[in-house]
């Protein structure tokens, strides 16, 4: 039940996005395009959970039995950028659609701070290995809901009439907050 209740809350009620506010540069900038913010959703997802387990393996095996945990960020940094290295090739042999329309975006995936939180967090809260891999799925479910949501308010907002202030960033981040706080109201829940 434990294991249900982090892929739940990292999901819903910590969302990494919507309550943490982690990884919100390519949450705001591919989240133009309902098929290509699912797309990237994905991609994070499988890296999040990917990096989470082998990072967990490496602070378990390697870092704390070496008495080396200062060496995490880099090293947790170094895996992610490999996992994304392997899924950039993948995604650009089987569907060069897909990668054409992330652009730049892909690689940042590196950089999303998203995903090297999720390594730090599931640190902090001495996650074991079923629970790293539950809270890494979790929390790239969770970052997928969000960003697949904006990018449907994004899509409809495009056909309303929107006052001239609040087009483009502005609207956007009004509809960021309106979802972080509905996503906060679920804290609690369990």
């Amino acid at each position: 039940m434990h294991v249900l209740v982090v892929l739940f809350s990292a999901a819903l009620t910590n969302n990494i996005a919507l309550t943490n506010f982690l990884g919100m540069c390519p949450f705001i900038a591919v989240s133009r395009d309902v098929k290509t913010a699912f797309g990237m959703g994905a991609a994070v997802t499988v890296v999040m959970t990917l990096t989470a387990a082998a990072n967990w393996a490496i602070q378990r095996y390697l870092l704390e039995p070496f008495g080396v945990e200062h060496l995490q960020y880099i090293i947790f940094i170094v895996v992610i950028a490999a996992i994304v290295q392997v899924l950039e090739l993948a995604i650009e042999r089987f569907s060069p659609d897909l990668y054409a329309s992330f652009g730049v975006f892909l690689a940042l995936i590196t950089v999303n701070c998203a995903i090297l939180g999720v390594s730090l967090f599931m640190v902090l809260r001495g996650y074991g290995f079923v629970e790293t891999l539950a809270y890494g799925f979790g929390s790239g479910v969770g970052w997928t809901l969000a960003i697949v949501a904006l990018a449907g308010i994004r899509q409809k907002v495009e056909k309303a009439d929107i006052p001239k202030g609040l087009e483009g960033p502005g609207i956007t981040m009004i509809a960021t907050a309106i979802m972080a706080m509905a996503f906060i109201g679920l804290t609690g829940l369990l």
